[in-house]
């Protein structure tokens, strides 16, 4: 049995990093059991709620450099054409809405392009056989607090089942009053060992710390980011920071 890992403090989860600082080795196993289950290493799913939806996340990346401008990220053009066709993909599991409970539940799966009793979450799995997801979840769950933590567990315990990296997202808003969901997702994060893009921590130097005056949605910009002024707007900053846990991913994964 794996040594169980040290447990992440209630408030610590707001000094960790936008970014990790390294792959763990938990998720280099998770890699090397998804390319023998037939994974695709160069594809990625996003998994959640209207914040993974591909409109806004990612996908001009797919469209060419006319809808976006890399400027001094331009080393991420390489992660860009990497994972080339995952950007602008609809994903079967992302829809508005979404809480951590849809994605395990049939009846939010597409029924032209599931099977029968299918999951949303497997169905993505299944169909586009990605060696990573993006999971963005929480901010439809701040009135099923009871429920999210076990669902996002079986979330990150299927993904790893099935041989997807889990990265888990923290989110923008702290609709439910005390953090405690962000917590959750980074408590989860922590204990099976899987990447965290902590959002959160990105955003709280922005205008509003990102959000519109509703507290739940995100301020956008286009994704120019040669123009410094479009990262004070929570899009694009999410979009950069996914680029980034994208290369971090590439340049430590064994590449094919």
């Amino acid at each position: 049995t794996a040594t169980p890992r040290p447990t992440l403090a209630p408030e610590a989860w707001m000094n960790l990093p936008v970014i990790p600082q390294q792959v763990s080795q938990t998720a280099l196993d998770i890699y090397a059991r998804g390319l023998e289950l037939g994974n695709n290493p160069r594809a990625f799913s996003k998994i959640g709620d209207c914040e993974a939806v591909a409109s806004w996340f990612l996908k001009d990346f797919d469209l060419g450099e006319r809808y976006y401008k890399l400027g001094e990220y331009a080393d991420l053009q390489a992660v860009i054409d990497y994972y080339k066709g995952s950007y602008e993909r609809e994903s079967l599991a992302a829809k508005a809405g979404f809480t951590a409970a849809s994605a395990l539940s049939p009846l939010w799966a597409d029924p032209y392009k599931c099977e029968k009793n299918e999951t949303p979450l497997d169905c993505e799995y299944r169909v586009n056989r990605p060696i990573l997801a993006f999971i963005i979840m929480g901010t439809n769950d701040h009135n099923h607090r009871a429920t999210f933590e076990p669902n996002l567990r079986k979330v990150v315990e299927r993904s790893i089942e099935l041989g997807v990296i889990p990265v888990l997202v923290t989110k923008a808003d702290n609709l439910e009053g005390d953090n405690s969901l962000n917590a959750t997702i980074a408590a989860i994060a922590n204990e099976y060992d899987v990447p965290l893009l902590n959002y959160w921590a990105a955003v709280q130097g922005l205008p509003n710390a990102g959000l519109q005056e509703d507290k739940a949605h995100l301020t956008w910009a286009p994704n120019l980011f040669d123009d410094p002024n479009n990262l004070l707007f929570a899009w694009p900053v999410r979009n950069l920071n996914a680029l980034q846990m994208l290369d971090l991913l590439m340049s430590k994964l064994p590449t094919l």
